[in-house]
């Protein structure tokens, strides 16, 4: 039967060889030799995946030194070829003039019962070992992995996502092309379906802008932390100087992808005393009242929730994406590339820092991937 088998395979006959294999498995399911040629068949038809599994179970199952020998031979060939699979997808997804431009690689949540299988898959795209693999996928939130040209991404996201491993790119050139408007306050001549805000364009114009609250496709929530120096003891009691967070100043984008644009409300930023009431009592007269820098935190707070309630009255079927600190805390190890991605966060700052461009990248990519699904 061996020398039947080897003959087809001589042929390249692999109807012939699939035929008798199934005889030779009936008759010595054991044998090794069999599954050495089982191996060799997912090989032959493309099953790459298949064959390496055949292959490595040979070579954990079996001391034959000719299995081995062509197992180990098999593994051999199967690399080659996902090698010169790679080059060839890779040159095709950078053949684009526009491939070279700047982007970023965003890994989105994997299921639990999907881990397992998930990180092998990815270890291998990636070529990472298992244990790299498994500190990357992500099971909550977004993670930005990687920078690079779009190109390339593009290439990897196509073989991530054909092992089922959720995933998108986008270019930094069309995060910075959205229009992004800070919001002082809400007009009073508002009317319940169209309401007018006054804001400030990114060249700091002042200006109002009308829109239907139909337009708004998503909201995107997020505290950004406010840093000071403080003096402190270390270990033996000296002073020194560190840069502590203080507070967390909390921020609601509003998107308009019909227009290109993102309207960006900041808690430190908004005018609660003008324009429309929001809440039955004002509590801009509260802080007239008093000067207590606790008493103005707190109205401040009440006044930013009045606003949210506004918001979620008017845009109660509207999602809110909200894990803004999950994603952070990986983007802001891509400090170069967030240096040139301008925040449009207005706080006043001490020294720059990731975060404001991370929130503007955050919410970025929010509007570019579903303005793209809804498309």
């Amino acid at each position: 039967m061996i020398d039947q088998v080897a003959d087809a395979f001589e042929r390249k006959d692999y109807r012939t060889a699939a035929r008798l294999l199934k005889q030779w498995v009936k008759q010595e399911p054991k044998n090794l030799w069999v599954q050495l040629y089982i191996g060799r068949l997912h090989e032959a038809t493309g099953k790459q995946e298949s064959a390496e599994n055949v292959y490595r179970q040979l070579l954990r199952g079996t001391t034959n030194p000719k299995i081995i020998s062509q197992a180990r031979q098999g593994l051999g060939r199967l690399e080659a070829m996902e090698k010169e699979r790679r080059r060839q997808a890779l040159a095709e997804a950078t053949a684009d003039p526009n491939s070279g431009q700047v982007g970023v690689l965003v890994l989105e949540p994997i299921q639990a019962e999907t881990k397992a299988e998930a990180v092998q898959k990815f270890a291998r795209i990636m070529q990472l070992d298992a244990y790299s693999a498994r500190l990357q996928l992500p099971m909550r939130g977004w993670r930005l992995y990687r920078t690079g040209s779009v190109g390339e991404l593009n290439f990897y996201v196509s073989s991530l996502r054909e092992a089922s491993i959720p995933c998108f790119c986008a270019a930094i050139a069309d995060i910075k092309k959205i229009n992004v408007f800070n919001v002082h306050y809400f007009s009073p001549e508002s009317q319940s379906s169209q309401p007018t805000v006054v804001c400030k364009n990114e060249q700091g114009q002042l200006g109002s802008l009308t829109f239907d609250w139909s337009e708004v496709t998503q909201r995107v929530e997020g505290l950004l932390p406010l840093f000071d120096e403080v003096v402190d003891r270390d270990a033996r009691g000296n002073f020194k100087r560190k840069t502590q967070t203080l507070d967390y100043v909390q921020f609601c984008d509003l998107h308009l992808p019909e227009r290109g644009s993102i309207l960006r409300f900041g808690a430190r930023n908004y005018q609660f005393q003008q324009g429309l009431a929001l809440s039955p009592k004002p509590l801009a007269d509260q802080r007239r009242k008093s000067k207590a820098l606790s008493l103005e935190q707190g109205t401040t707070q009440k006044n930013w929730n009045h606003l949210v309630d506004f918001l979620n009255q008017n845009l109660p079927q509207v999602p809110v994406w909200s894990d803004f600190k999950t994603f952070a805390e990986t983007a802001t190890d891509f400090r170069e590339m967030l240096g040139n991605l301008p925040s449009h966060i207005d706080l006043f700052r001490r020294k720059e820092t990731p975060w404001d461009p991370a929130f503007q990248l955050y919410s970025g990519l929010v509007f570019l991937k579903n303005s793209s699904q809804e498309k």
